[in-house]
């Protein structure tokens, strides 16, 4: 199409420059997680939202959820040789302390063997039971449980 090397050259940086002012344009208009806070500067500090307490518990979604914290836990604390959980979710104090008792499923390891002891699998309560706040969610969910 074009002959002349000096034709193709300027036609190949004309569109090198377009390409890089698009992408550039798109990436002025992205905002991050951190706002518009420099990389370089701390972080703009996160509003703190309100964890819901709700006596009785709060109602799962589908079958097997694992279940929701309807209270405060900012204050707990979880590590290898503690987990402040178990004050009152244990087998010992859950009564005591009208709270739910931990799932039996906590008490089985990996091969299927009953244990005498939370296994450590499920140690980390955490990792499955959240607190939740009264926000509005962020996006529309139209989820419906089975």
């Amino acid at each position: 199409m074009f002959k002349n090397v000096k034709t193709k050259k300027v036609l190949s940086i004309f569109l090198l420059a377009i390409t890089a002012m698009i992408f550039s344009s798109v990436a002025f208009s992205v905002e991050s997680l951190r706002g518009d806070s420099a990389l370089d500067s701390d972080a703009n500090k996160p509003k703190k939202h309100k964890v819901a307490t709700v006596s009785g518990g709060i109602e799962r979604n589908y079958k097997l959820q694992p279940p929701m914290i309807p209270h405060k836990i900012d204050k707990y604390r979880i590590s290898i040789k503690n987990n402040g959980c178990m004050k009152c979710h244990s087998e010992k104090a859950y009564k005591k302390e009208k709270a739910t008792r931990v799932g039996e499923s906590h008490y089985i390891a990996r091969d299927g063997t009953k244990l005498d002891h939370l296994s450590s699998r499920r140690y980390f309560c955490t990792q499955c039971h959240v607190s939740q706040t009264g926000d509005s969610p962020l996006v529309e969910n139209t989820y419906e449980g089975i």
